[in-house]
């Protein structure tokens, strides 16, 4: 090619909006026809839910007590162990976001967005001269608290950039911070510093994403187990594997729930029993964990064997071939099964409320029925509550989104 050709050779540049509305909307007639159509009855959908949302809906259930939503009845007094933890994960979180930016970018700014949004939620008062008069002190402490949550994210971020933090610290640090929190927000018996809080007290979006988190974690190692001993030679862990992985499969989530959370109760000795809270995260993971095996096994006969008989011919052994050869492809073949598997957990985690746990749907279901007057609000409290799992749910898919493209699943 010659120095001329090259000069006359440009980049494609990006479609406008203009160019964009023509080939997407209007380029056939059919097209056209559905879209004139539609514009009219999408703008007028919109219309009204935005005047339900700012006009005709009362929001009283959740204004009356929006921090009942975030950590049930956990006491008062100790709040601020609860948000010393989440400041914690927020720093980290946007620590891990200026050292290596990508997909962490867009869950930091959406939490600190969550957070600030929380933190100047408006008062509900008829009188809006008496507004700032009817914030009592502790709420306007949880306020800051709230605040600073928010702010620290991009303290993190400011932290992350800098040379002398390594990516080993922020790791490190992501290792540690769990177990500082759940004993922070736990507490011990005998400290009158950090006194015990029992788990009766916790509940709305604490319990949830406790849960949620825990059951996503946990359930990772857990499969990748199940999985491999279900394509194990040895017929004992190959029989052990296959009947975990079936029996727990063919049984629903409440089931699950059920056994954890009463039988297993009547099955230990008194002295041998288990909170609430971590039996029914031990029924989340093992259901998730069934999951998650099934999705890795998928992934695992995805691979060539062609690329196990290049790893021995090269000397690897049976481990390494393994570690290094074959569970990459296999988990980057079947990562988005696995991520709407973890999504899927995320929302069902609401079933919790039926043995007895307030997570964030149980404290919604509770608001309502604590007063006649919320009875004929419920749609409010439900909205609300399911656009708080809307909006994870579209975060973990983003992030999903993200770590495919990166990690070559899709083109974009």
């Amino acid at each position: 090619m010659t120095e001329t050709t090259q000069e006359f050779i440009r980049p494609p540049s990006p479609p406008g909006p203009i160019k964009w509305v023509r080939d997407n909307l209007f380029n056939t007639w059919f097209n056209s026809i559905l879209t004139i159509i539609l514009i009219p009855l999408v703008g007028y959908a919109i219309f009204a839910l935005v005047k339900w949302v700012f006009i005709s809906a009362d929001w009283t259930p959740v204004f009356s007590a929006p921090l009942l939503f975030v950590v049930g009845q956990y006491p008062r007094p100790e709040i601020w162990r609860v948000f010393i933890s989440l400041a914690g994960i927020m720093f980290l979180l946007g620590a891990s976001w200026g050292r290596w930016g990508g997909l962490l970018r867009p869950i930091a700014i959406s939490g600190a967005a969550l957070f600030a949004f929380f933190a100047l939620l408006p008062v509900q008062h008829n009188d809006l001269s008496l507004v700032l008069f009817s914030i009592s002190s502790f709420e306007f402490t949880v306020r800051i608290y709230l605040g600073v949550t928010a702010a620290l994210v991009f303290a993190g971020y400011w932290l992350g950039r800098l040379e002398a933090v390594k990516k080993w610290h922020i790791v490190a640090a992501w290792g540690i911070l769990p177990m500082i929190a759940i004993l922070l927000t736990s507490g011990f018996g005998d400290s009158e510093l950090l006194p015990a809080v029992t788990t009766t007290a916790w509940g709305g979006l604490l319990v949830t994403i406790l849960l949620a988190a825990g059951g996503i974690l946990l359930s990772i190692p857990i499969g990748l187990f199940l999985a491999l001993g279900r394509r194990s030679t040895l017929p004992v862990l190959k029989v052990f594997s296959t009947i975990m992985i079936e029996g727990i499969r063919g049984v629903p989530l409440v089931t699950i729930l059920f056994m954890f959370s009463f039988i297993l109760t009547l099955l230990l000795p008194p002295e041998a029993r288990i909170d609430r809270i971590v039996r029914a995260l031990m029924a989340v993971t093992f259901f998730s964990a069934a999951y998650t095996a099934e999705n890795i096994r998928g992934g695992l006969q995805a691979v060539h064997p062609g690329q196990i008989e290049a790893a021995k011919a090269v000397g690897m052994s049976g481990v390494q071939t393994m570690v290094f050869i074959v569970l990459p492809q296999a988990i980057r073949a079947v990562l988005p099964a696995i991520v709407g598997q973890f999504i899927a957990l995320f929302k069902d985690t609401t079933l919790v409320v039926i043995v007895g746990i307030n997570d964030l749907l149980g404290i919604g279901r509770a608001i309502v029925n604590s007063e006649p007057a919320f009875l004929q609000l419920q749609l409010e409290v439900y909205i609300f509550i399911a656009v708080i799992y809307m909006i994870f749910s579209y975060l973990m898919s983003m992030a999903s989104r993200r770590l495919e493209t990166t990690m070559g699943v899709q083109n974009n």
